[in-house]
């Protein structure tokens, strides 16, 4: 996609560019409501995606859940051969998944192009560590103690992204709980949602079982979707890049249930 032209970029696999929520390895495209993203090239209009109620926030974190109690008991190993299939897909796409990140995020190809690889290094990182999760043992008190750590998954991971690294700030995310053997329910940006949708089709190729990588749609009902994610007990975790201002008010809603927040 050339600078001089800012219409609609030819892509090589056009399944990439999805016009729905993603929620138990299906796309929901349909809701009463919609909204628009658009080119901030030209104000164009790129897509119309679902504006979908609070309701499907609490589907998506059942579906999470209920994943999480297989997906935690997957072996390492397996993990890491999903998640090194993630990477190799996103190299393999990097052409299109660059002209996502351009045509809706307004960054010059050579900056979406080192994106998807930026975003891509975080799946072959954890593809790595997957299998290296190790405890510790600890020097007691009582001689005659055995002292013995374990890392295991927390549970459903909530996370909410922003636009300027519509690809990057959901991978190095996702891959770590995916490596851990958590579960997650992605919120990304209504400005920049197409990128995180490709990577949710790309899932399905990588092997990932259904239920495991959730994207939910809004973009009136956003603070009601975080406020879902923070005060569900189901959720145990949350990850949220932005601004400081909306960071104090997630770790203020996390507080009923003592989330872990980063």
């Amino acid at each position: 996609m050339a600078a001089e032209n800012y219409g609609r970029p030819v892509f090589n696999d056009a399944e990439l560019l999805r016009k729905g929520a993603y929620i138990d390895g299906e796309w929901v495209e349909t809701a009463p409501e919609s909204f628009e993203v658009t080119n901030p090239a030209n104000g164009e209009v790129i897509a119309t995606l679902p504006e979908q109620p609070v309701s499907e926030v609490e589907r998506a974190i059942d579906v999470a859940h209920a994943a999480f109690k297989t997906f935690k008991n997957t072996a390492p190993r397996e993990r890491a051969r999903w998640l090194r299939n993630m990477y190799n897909l996103m190299l393999e796409n990097i052409d299109d998944l660059a002209k996502i990140i351009a045509w809706e995020n307004g960054k010059a190809m050579s900056d979406a192009t080192g994106e998807v690889r930026y975003a891509a290094s975080y799946y072959e990182w954890y593809a790595e560590e997957a299998p290296r999760m190790y405890g510790t043992t600890i020097q007691p008190g009582n001689p005659t103690n055995r002292v013995i750590t374990m890392r295991q998954p927390v549970g459903v991971c909530g996370i909410i992204c922003p636009w300027n690294f519509p690809s990057a700030m959901i991978t190095r995310k996702a891959a770590a709980a995916l490596a851990a053997g958590c579960t997650v329910v992605i919120k990304p940006d209504s400005s920049t949602p197409l990128s995180a949708l490709a990577l949710a089709y790309l899932m399905e190729k990588a092997g990932f079982p259904k239920g495991v990588f959730n994207v939910v749609l809004s973009h009136t009902r956003t603070p009601e979707f975080g406020l879902r994610l923070c005060e569900s007990p189901k959720v145990k975790k949350i990850t949220f890049t932005g601004s400081t201002a909306v960071g104090k008010i997630l770790m203020k809603q996390s507080a009923s249930t003592l989330k872990k927040l980063s």
